[in-house]
């Protein structure tokens, strides 16, 4: 049954959402190419999941489309038949050996399928609730709902390429930049205000959802707390659409720290990440950069869905449980955010801080007591 899949020469890996799924998906693509390391893996992602290419080893190339089966950056307006035709040939003209299909629980992989037989991609894979029929040529019975407990959204994905016989032998998530990214993002910050030989925390107010999104004063009064105790600068990131979240944030500031807001580039980023003591920030794209790179991560983590939090790295996963938990809105319909709102700045910063390790020679506190030991009930 697996042999076709190993055989496999040219793979096609689908996961049209935004970066921070792609970077989840990561450890199956890499055991793909760990099982079959003279495998071509080429990524079918939106544009802002396609940004991954650069920074995951086991990708070769990426195809960009916005197809009409998801949301979209235009919420559909203008998405054409010609170009799900384009999309089709695209396909064709590359002739993949196999397809294999990402897909939270909550999504319809058959139009993907339908685009990839049309394609003429004669293995397919993915999980499906419903009987594909010949749209699939692999698939697993998806019985899985969007509920506490559920499995994380990397072991869903490890799972589906398993069946096909695809192991890894690292499970951790991808992401990689060269040093050059490392030596501009110095630059960078340095241009902005940031001391290179001081430590800093990252803080990252934005999340495309606005159900995502914990109180950007609130953002700030947790930072100034970290700052009084531990003599760390704040370095805020973001686009440049999130400029107005960071003053906010900085308005709550006695030392307001330094933003690189629409400065750096995605690899930058990562790189300002990893140097990082820790980060702060909501349910985006960061955490998984975070995870990726091993950087402590405290979350404002909204309950719209509970698959996606922090991977395999030191973590605080900050909310308040609601019944309405587990709604999968990108607007909250209780329309008072209750699972955020009941986080208070000081519980985050005292997340940040239990999160927080010294560097070596590096005094990281200003004062004599330390500021681990009042934590231990935060788990």
């Amino acid at each position: 049954m697996t042999r076709p899949w190993l055989d496999a020469r040219k793979l096609l890996v689908v996961r049209v959402d935004n970066l921070g799924d792609v970077l989840m998906t990561t450890p199956a693509i890499a055991a793909i190419k760990h099982t079959s390391p003279s495998a071509k893996i080429t990524l079918l992602a939106s544009e802002a999941g396609a940004a991954a290419l650069r920074h995951v080893p086991a990708l070769d190339d990426a195809i960009v489309c916005n197809p009409p089966w998801t949301k979209g950056t235009s919420g559909g307006a203008g998405r054409s038949a010609h170009a799900d035709r384009r999309l089709v040939n695209e396909l064709a003209r590359r002739e993949f050996d196999a397809a294999i299909i990402f897909t939270v629980c909550t999504q319809s992989a058959l139009p993907a399928a339908m685009a990839c037989r049309l394609g003429g991609i004669p293995l397919r894979l993915a999980h499906c609730r419903e009987n594909p029929y010949d749209l699939l040529t692999d698939w697993v019975q998806d019985t899985e709902v969007c509920a506490t407990g559920m499995r994380h959204e990397v072991t869903r994905q490890l799972d589906l390429v398993k069946s096909v016989g695809f192991e890894g032998c690292d499970e951790r998530m991808q992401f990689r930049y060269p040093a050059t990214d490392v030596l501009s993002m110095r630059r960078k910050f340095m241009k902005a205000g940031g001391d290179l030989l001081r430590p800093y925390l990252v803080v990252h107010p934005g999340a495309t959802a606005a159900s995502r999104r914990y109180p950007a004063e609130r953002f700030g009064t947790a930072a100034q707390a970290v700052v009084d105790e531990t003599g760390c600068q704040v370095v805020f990131t973001g686009g440049t659409d999130e400029e107005p979240l960071i003053a906010q944030a900085q308005r709550h500031m006695q030392d307001p720290g330094v933003s690189l807001a629409g400065q750096i580039t995605l690899g930058e980023l990562a790189a300002l990440i990893a140097g990082a003591q820790v980060i702060v920030c909501n349910n985006s794209g960061p955490v998984h950069i975070a995870a990726a790179v091993g950087t402590p991560v405290a979350v404002l983590y909204a309950l719209t869905n509970p698959q996606h939090t922090p991977w395999r790295v030191p973590s605080h996963v900050l909310n308040r449980d609601v019944p309405c938990r587990n709604c999968l809105k990108s607007v909250c319909p209780e329309r008072h955010h209750p699972c955020l709102l009941g986080v208070d700045a000081q519980t985050v910063a005292l997340a940040a801080l239990d999160l927080i390790r010294p560097l070596p020679g590096v005094p990281l506190s200003p004062h004599t007591h330390s500021p681990v030991a009042p934590l231990m009930a935060l788990g």
